[in-house]
């Protein structure tokens, strides 16, 4: 089943992939082309997704049918739903880009790819470019994003000079647009060139820190190395923590700023141990902590659900959330654990208490 590698089927239910699957019958994938599957809303969509792909024009044009008259119910789930995969949502954000409820959902939805962002940009409505223009990850993250809202005639003088400010304030060099080249000028004087610092280019060539199995820095470099980051702009430091590898990463998630501790936790090469790693710690960023709990796929690892419960950090209504999915060995754990927060400890020992409570009616 080559066509599979490039059409990955893993985010489906194992149960319902027989639907999508190029070498089932057509009229099973033809079923789930009308939409007459029952799946839940974020399943519905990537099915059809993989549907419009389908090698049968009918499956394919009977899929992409069904897509564009999903209904509000089911596209209103899905698109804020950020366990849908990346390709899924930018596909129907380029479908849906003239209607601003759900350009809203798919722009905040972080799992959007920035590509598709940018897209939507150039030819979105001024609400939709407000709503980009406040996601400043984005516009740090992928140039073509601040290029494209530029570039719609309907964005605002007043957007485009304040996206152009923040993105000049943050270091994002883009020479090539005028629109940058005048905030430049407003912020700095006309005759100010300001240090931009080291790029993340020069930096990941410098310290090979983009490979993923490239040994530990040595002792020495690892200083210089430090000292190069806290001279980047904020657009190179997110642009390091999108690239860069676990080392890199290791140093942006402590960044000051949050934009650049989000980047690196966002980042698409970080990896199952980092994550259980950032859910231990105690001086995590709330915003990194809130990127953890709120991911559907790295709560579904038991270790990482147990870390959230023992961080002081994480809010209690949440943390209380994924104690009632663990393990009564842990809970009894908590229950005596001086070390996890007194409002974690007194429900495991309320939990610990129900559970025994039948046990005692039975003597």
């Amino acid at each position: 089943m080559a066509s599979n590698s490039e059409r990955p089927l893993d985010f489906l239910p194992p149960a319902l992939r027989k639907h999508v699957d190029p070498t089932s019958p057509v009229p099973l994938r033809m079923m789930a082309a009308k939409a007459l599957v029952p799946l839940a809303p974020a399943d519905m969509l990537g099915a059809l997704y993989l549907l419009t792909q389908d090698p049968d024009a009918n499956v394919r044009n009977t899929a992409t049918a069904s897509a564009e008259k999903l209904p509000d119910r089911i596209l209103g789930s899905a698109l804020r739903d950020e366990g849908v995969p990346a390709a899924v949502l930018g596909w129907v954000l380029d479908r849906l880009s003239t209607n601003d409820v759900y350009v809203e959902m798919l722009v905040l939805n972080a799992s959007t790819p920035d590509e598709a962002v940018a897209r939507a940009a150039a030819h979105c409505s001024l609400r939709a470019l407000e709503i980009i223009g406040q996601n400043q990850l984005r516009l740090l993250r992928h140039e073509d994003v601040v290029r494209q809202l530029c570039s719609n005639p309907l964005a605002s003088p007043a957007l485009v000079d304040s996206v152009c400010d923040f993105c000049v304030r943050s270091g994002l060099q883009l020479a090539d647009l005028p629109q940058m080249k005048a905030a430049r000028i407003r912020i700095f004087g006309a005759d100010t060139v300001p240090d931009p610092g080291p790029s993340a280019d020069e930096v990941l060539q410098e310290y090979q820190v983009g490979d993923e199995t490239a040994p530990p820095l040595e002792e020495g470099k690892r200083l210089n190395f430090a000292q190069r980051i806290i001279k980047m702009s904020i657009a190179e430091k997110i642009k390091l923590a999108t690239k860069g590898n676990k080392e890199a990463r290791g140093y942006l998630l402590r960044d000051s700023n949050k934009l650049v501790a989000v980047a690196a936790v966002r980042s698409p090469k970080i990896t199952d141990p980092e994550i259980l790693a950032i859910s231990n710690s105690r001086q995590a960023h709330d915003d990194v902590l809130r990127v953890v709990y709120g991911n559907r796929e790295w709560v579904k690892m038991y270790p990482v659900k147990l870390a959230l419960v023992k961080n002081p950090k994480v809010p209690l209504p949440i943390a209380m959330k994924f104690l009632s999915t663990l393990r009564e060995s842990e809970v009894k754990e908590l229950a005596r654990d001086k070390n996890v927060p007194s409002g974690i400890q007194m429900q495991a020992r309320k939990a610990m208490e129900k559970r025994t409570e039948p046990k005692k009616d039975g003597h």
